[in-house]
């Protein structure tokens, strides 16, 4: 059941694991991090010693549940590393005898699921299970690694309009199961890709997936309480892809288009993953509950728990300032100057603006 979209089982780690050790690309991937002068030397020595490596790692990895211990070895290096401060508030809002339907916004490609299971981790909660689409899937072995951390696959390439119905269905079925029958947490994130411009809002077309799988008897008042959906907001004081994506931005501004390069969304994963952070800062929300007439409804509620619940940091206020002031000001010095560093004044505009906008949001929803 879901076979071709649930995360793995305990039975099937361990012929996973050997498939994924003798995989030459993913030797290449780690091989480029971790060994970028023997790599560019010689790519032969370099996969050879990766392959050792994993080997000797691999004899340790029996279940799921040592994976994720890994991971989360891995996670804390990687938070003392690129971050400056981690911190999390509102664990007392999650039941823990219920499993819950985490919706954050989202910043990074895969560490905004990875940094609400370190906080779930912490607080001896259970970690999530993570939505992934399959546009970053493209690559047998990158859906085997998702898949051994506990990842589901979201169906966005479906080549016709039945086909992307009949996924979502199935995607809404497989959500409703997994809390209810094998009472596991999940996350997605609000909406398809990431909020590069800094305006966290909360697709309607999200939740209306969540829906399919109600039956017409059910109210979506009875509904939204099996599914428990908790409000997250996720709060960098930097992002370390952020003047790729002011990059991104300023070129679809000007033609309208931006065409990715063969590795960029890996090139992203990597960014995200060991760029400096500064601060971050995760909320949990109050669970939603009460009548909604709607999707969009449903998806306004969340919008307003997740800015609420957003931090501000000084990279947010100065951008907002030297925004709301006048675009004269973007040279002006902030702590945003060294990331703006040889942008062109299109660029900068976009990079100040996805730090703005949260204010901007903040500023909105007090006047409602």
């Amino acid at each position: 059941m879901f076979d071709d979209i649930r995360p793995y089982r305990d039975d099937e780690v361990p012929s996973v694991i050997k498939k994924l050790v003798n995989e030459p690309k993913l030797q290449s991937s780690i091989a480029s991090i971790k060994l970028p002068k023997t790599h560019k030397i010689c790519p032969p020595l370099a996969r050879f010693i990766v392959q050792v490596y994993l080997k000797r790692k691999s004899k340790k990895i029996k279940n799921i549940d040592t994976i994720q211990q890994e991971v989360a070895k891995y996670l804390y290096h990687l938070i003392d590393t690129s971050s400056t401060h981690f911190s999390y508030n509102g664990i007392e809002n999650i039941d823990q005898s219920k499993p819950a339907l985490f919706i954050s916004n989202h910043r990074d490609i895969v560490l905004d699921a990875a940094l609400i299971n370190i906080a779930l981790f912490q607080s001896n909660l259970t970690t999530v299970e993570a939505a992934v689409g399959d546009n970053l899937l493209n690559q047998e072995w990158v859906s085997d690694l998702m898949r051994l951390n506990k990842s589901f696959i979201v169906k966005r390439s479906e080549k016709t309009k039945r086909a992307m119905l009949n996924a979502s269905k199935n995607l809404s079925s497989y959500i409703h199961h997994t809390l209810t029958e094998s009472k596991q947490n999940i996350w997605i994130a609000q909406k398809e890709g990431r909020a590069k411009d800094g305006i966290d809002k909360t697709n309607s077309a999200l939740i209306s997936m969540l829906l399919l799988n109600k039956s017409k008897t059910v109210s979506i008042a009875d509904y939204l309480k099996q599914l428990n959906i908790i409000p997250v907001a996720i709060s960098y004081e930097f992002d370390p892809c952020d003047r790729h994506k002011a990059i991104e931005l300023a070129a679809k501004e000007a033609t309208g288009e931006y065409e990715k390069s063969e590795n960029e969304d890996f090139d992203s994963i990597t960014r995200g993953l060991v760029g400096k952070k500064g601060q971050i800062h995760i909320e949990f929300g109050q669970p939603l509950s009460g009548e909604f007439e709607d999707s969009k409804a449903i998806a306004k509620a969340i919008d307003e728990q997740i800015i609420s619940h957003y931090k501000l940091y000084e990279s947010n206020q100065k951008a907002y300032e030297i925004i709301k002031d006048s675009e004269e000001n973007l040279d002006q010095p902030n702590p945003l100057s060294s990331r703006m560093e040889q942008l062109t004044a299109a660029q900068k505009k976009w990079l100040l603006t996805m730090y703005a906008n949260p204010v901007f949001a903040k500023e909105a929803l007090s006047h409602t």
